[in-house]
């Protein structure tokens, strides 16, 4: 996301230095009003800033060859904000497409923009017309997430390679059955754990426990004792830290772990990631008996028509087990000809057959 975030402290944020300050007053009301999780708002700073650095180049303000982090954001009024038309949003969302952001990436950008004038609109009245009314990018494609098959697990979890192996062990063994994320796994320390469950603190600040099954507690038990003769433990708090430095590993350190061991085991270049492990555990979950409203706790969604992908998974594994039938590439072919279309290409009567067969049995 952006180093704004702070991994051992994810509810804090530095202060906003390069953007408006009306878009600082949109994300602070996002914060304090709505409550709504540092991430989402970390996403929506991101994409406010992206677009007004677009506005001044549209402005004139700045030219596409300056470097994004040149372009002072601080001086746009609200003056400047009030000329912004739809025309404006639908050139960026355009510029977005041309600079490979896909569909779900523009839906993205134009919720933030969404939200942002419709704050300036309806809660400070600062505005009196919204520009992104009746704006739509559509419904995003929906793509089924990525997983690894129950014996790719195994060949990866037989294949690290790795000089603190237990806790690299540990770490895959976790994303591969409680099915966290990525942020998630990074901010867990050791005082969340209790005999055999774990509480996780997921989006929104929100907390659920989740119980460690016998590998789990098998790779921990491996781990602790590993973690605790490390002569140089600084952060005595985070459960996974690094070797060398005794600190709390970053995200894009684990990202780097999880990409090694993918390699190791042969599985590189297929889009795996820590967040593909986490759909191969509730994909597996899932698939051995798990119902729907307890894979949607375990994950940590707040609706459980997030968690419903995973029946997709399972209705695309039955049409691949229909397929994978021996006669499923059997090719149509046309009729064969019947008896009676024989005898009449023939010229036989059966009418005619059937008269001399009884005259020759009356003789």
């Amino acid at each position: 996301m952006s180093s704004y975030i702070d991994v051992a402290h994810p509810d804090r944020h530095a202060p906003y230095l390069d953007i408006p300050d009306t878009v600082v007053d949109y994300l602070h009301y996002l914060d304090f009003v709505r409550q709504s999780s540092p991430r989402t708002i970390n996403g929506y700073y991101l994409d406010l800033r992206g677009f007004f650095r677009y506005m001044m180049t549209v402005w004139d303000l700045a030219d596409e060859q300056t470097p994004p982090d040149r372009i002072d954001l601080t001086q746009i009024d609200l003056e400047q904000i009030r000329k912004i038309k739809k025309s404006d949003i639908i050139n960026y969302l355009d510029y977005a497409r041309s600079h490979d952001n896909g569909p779900r990436a523009r839906a993205r950008k134009l919720s933030a923009l969404r939200g942002y004038f419709g704050y300036l609109c309806n809660q400070v009245y600062l505005l009196q017309e919204d520009p992104t009314a009746n704006l739509s990018t559509g419904t995003p494609k929906k793509s089924l997430p990525k997983y690894l098959t129950e014996s790719e697990c195994l060949r990866l979890l037989n294949n690290i390679q790795s000089d603190f192996y237990e806790r690299d062990y540990c770490m895959i063994t976790l994303f591969l059955n409680c099915g966290m994320r990525l942020a998630e796994l990074v901010t867990m320390n050791l005082g969340d754990f209790r005999d055999n469950t774990i509480r996780i603190t997921g989006k929104g600040n929100k907390e659920r426990l989740v119980y460690l099954n016998q590998a789990c507690l098998d790779a921990l038990g491996h781990y602790l004792p590993a973690r605790s003769a490390l002569p140089n433990l600084k952060d005595r708090e985070a459960l996974f830290v690094s070797k060398r430095t005794g600190n709390r590993l970053t995200a894009r350190r684990v990202q780097q772990i999880v990409e090694r061991c993918l390699q190791n085991a042969g599985l590189s270049g297929r889009g795996y990631s820590p967040h593909k492990l986490r759909h191969t555990a509730a994909t597996l979950l899932y698939q051995n008996g798990v119902d729907m409203l307890a894979l949607k706790e375990i994950l940590g969604h707040e609706n459980v028509s997030t968690t419903q992908i995973y029946t997709h998974i399972n209705q695309r594994q039955l049409q691949e087990a229909v397929e994978a039938s021996p006669l499923s590439r059997q090719k149509y072919h046309p009729p064969r000809p019947q008896q009676d279309d024989l005898q009449q290409d023939t010229g036989e009567d059966d009418s005619q057959g059937g008269a001399q067969g009884a005259e020759q049995g009356g003789q």
